[in-house]
């Protein structure tokens, strides 16, 4: 079975890395949890001292595209942590690859 996996890449402000991990970690991820988004990994990019990644991982394009339309338009988003999250970043990119279970698993770490 193949797997729409998405790599998120976040450049931060300088100097905000460990606010925005903690945001990501306290509030962020149980609110991914509980909207059933399967986070593989995330975590301080070791590369720099401003970045940070993000993996989730869908059925497909077309799961990806309603679930984060559903999680990004929510009131417990925009009302939650959405402005502190935001103010942290600067720019950020995603890619999407086509993967099969054994890659998918491959990627996947434990999460704080």
């Amino acid at each position: 079975m193949t797997h729409a996996v998405e790599i998120r890449s976040y450049n931060l402000k300088p100097g905000t890395r460990d606010a925005f991990h903690a945001l990501m970690t306290q509030q962020a991820l149980p609110m991914l949890r509980r909207w059933n988004v399967d986070v593989v990994a995330c975590g301080p990019s070791p590369h720099d001292a401003d970045s940070y990644y993000l993996i989730r991982a869908y059925r497909d394009i077309v799961e990806r595209d309603a679930s984060q339309d559903a999680f990004y338009g929510s009131d417990e988003w925009r009302q939650g942590p959405r402005e502190a999250i935001l103010a942290l970043i600067d720019t950020y990119a995603s890619i999407v690859l086509m993967l099969d279970d054994a890659a998918l698993q491959a990627l996947r770490r434990p999460l704080d």
